[in-house]
């Protein structure tokens, strides 16, 4: 396809994605409006279950979002959690015992046959499953117990952004739902993204430091990590820029010594326990002269070489990715078209992933 056509036909790269960015403030409204209900709901069932443990399932932006959930279920709930190696039941016919486990698969369209493949062998093992999707009529909802409607709308664009913070916000509620929480501390986030989405022209301005990037490193810690991962995603299929997403422990542990100031590296600062893990690791990125970009608080950013200021003030840190993203969805579009190319349609890519 050519880089100055997109997916939907238009001569303006960039169209479809551009419009499904914008729509997140409304898709979070939905999910608050009309499907915090049903969640609720959904939660009660599986509570009344009492599951032991929780392997999550997903691949790529669901990956992301399951992630994100084993930081929620692990430090609210204290609930033990492991993210599911699929090819073990699925090219390895492996047949654990899950009875008393909850398996939640997430993905946007629910239709790849190993996520569908592992949650049915999960069913059959005894598992209480869940599928968090943005299609009530995939075959993942199908062979799943539960199912949670995450409400996106229909999402054309190649990168998925409105479905990865409605997943983020439906599996929030869901975590919440579980504990007996009224999930009340979301209800400033359409609002809050209103107000981040709105500053486009800043981000553009960011973006013309990357646009002859070779490489670029994303860093965070804690419920900062998965926005690391997706940025980094972001990054990669849109604009093809290799980005190396690591959590902050785990960059000063070796990948601490490719840092120099010509690669830049993003940081996602988490305004809580993650943003204050992370103050050693800043500050040895600062020591070797790093090209430091902060998305987070706005001392934070003052003191990096860049960065965009999140209004976190009063907003409980386990819902903060939910507004981390955005700017970074931003970045990754801005900075795409910045090289000439169409963050609609990334070279290779299909929106339904079919691995097996």
């Amino acid at each position: 396809m050519s880089a100055t056509i997109s997916a939907g036909g238009s001569e303006r790269p960039g169209r479809i994605m551009s419009g499904e960015m914008a729509e997140q403030p409304g898709v979070l409204r939905r999910i608050l409006d009309r499907g915090a209900p049903r969640i609720r709901e959904v939660a009660a069932e599986i509570a009344a279950k009492k599951p032991r443990f929780v392997l999550l399932t997903a691949r790529g932006t669901s990956d992301n979002a399951a992630l994100y959930a084993k930081y929620l279920l692990e430090i609210r709930l204290g609930l033990p959690c492991g993210l599911t190696s699929m090819s073990t039941i699925t090219a390895y016919g492996a047949k654990p015992d899950l009875k008393d486990v909850l398996v939640v698969t997430v993905s946007q369209s629910g239709g790849s046959p190993d996520l569908v493949a592992s949650a049915r062998s999960a069913r059959d093992a005894g598992a209480i499953t869940l599928a968090v999707t943005n299609n009530p009529d995939s075959p993942l909802a199908a062979v799943c117990e539960h199912h949670i409607d995450i409400l996106a709308g229909p999402e054309k664009a190649l990168p998925a952004t409105k479905t990865y913070t409605a997943s983020l916000l439906s599996l929030y509620l869901f975590v919440e739902g579980l504990s007996g929480g009224d999930g009340a501390a979301a209800a400033i986030l359409p609002e809050l993204a209103e107000a981040i989405l709105a500053r486009r022209d800043e981000v553009k301005t960011l973006a013309s430091r990357y646009r002859f990037a070779e490489r670029m490193v994303i860093t965070s810690r804690g419920y900062g990590y998965p926005t690391a991962k997706e940025a980094a995603l972001k990054l990669m299929e849109t604009s093809y820029i290799p980005a190396l997403s690591y959590s902050g422990a785990d960059l000063l542990h070796g990948p601490l010594a490719m840092v120099d100031n010509i690669s830049p590296v993003i940081a996602v600062v988490t305004d809580g326990r993650g943003g204050q893990a992370l103050q050693s690791v800043l500050d040895r990125l600062r020591g070797r002269g790093a090209d430091l970009f902060v998305v987070g608080p706005k001392a934070q950013v003052e003191a990096a070489s860049a960065g965009f200021v999140l209004p976190t003030a009063g907003v409980a840190e386990e819902v903060q990715p939910i507004l981390e993203i955005l700017p970074l969805q931003m970045l990754a579009y801005e900075v795409t078209i910045a090289r000439g190319q169409d963050p609609d349609a990334p070279r290779a890519l299909a929106k339904v992933t079919e691995t097996r």
